[in-house]
């Protein structure tokens, strides 16, 4: 299946799914985003290694919600470093005809990112971030995030691609306020 070519739709079919006004996020170029949000957002780099470097060590998944139809599997999950702090929030849209069959059920599992499980059974991909963005939080992403009050949060949509040029999966990926 093609990519789609909103890249805020695996967000936008969260917030449908679960019967919730959907977030209205503000897009901005990379090089106005506030550090340390462009020293982790703004590459084509996997946002999983980026942030277990930053956060010092592996991080691990909790599924908020999915669904599965035929190969198309849907995820909307919070990562979470080993003390269970939230480091990002993440709205997934996974092509499973587009992996390895060997890492298809542990993408199902959701134990850990699918980045994480790209890179650790060498599946050759690349990240191609499309659009960075600014959004209120509502009640849907700030709770998993362990966000209190109002404040703008930073993110991006981002697609993970095959070596063949298949769409791997279309990622919305939304980082809790970071205090410096």
């Amino acid at each position: 299946m093609p990519a789609t070519t909103d890249p805020f739709a695996p967000l936008t079919g969260f917030f449908i799914d679960a019967n919730i006004a959907p977030v209205v996020p503000r897009v901005i170029k990379g090089a106005d985003m506030p550090e340390p949000y462009r020293g982790l957002l703004v590459s084509d780099h996997d946002m999983t290694p980026t942030l277990e470097r930053f956060h010092g060590g592996k991080l691990h998944l909790n599924v908020l919600g999915q669904s599965l139809r035929g190969d198309e599997y849907r995820r909307q999950v919070v990562l979470l470093d080993a003390r269970e702090r939230a480091v990002e929030f993440g709205a997934i849209h996974i092509h499973l005809e587009a992996l390895p069959a060997a890492i298809r059920q542990p993408v199902l599992a959701g134990k850990r990112p699918l980045g994480g499980l790209l890179i650790e059974n060498q599946v050759a991909h690349r990240s191609q971030p499309s659009v960075y963005f600014a959004v209120l939080g509502n009640a849907a992403i700030n709770r998993p995030l362990q966000q209190d009050g109002a404040g703008e949060l930073f993110g991006r949509c981002n697609t993970l691609i095959a070596d063949d040029g298949r769409a791997i999966a279309e990622v919305v990926e939304i980082l809790p306020r970071i205090n410096p």
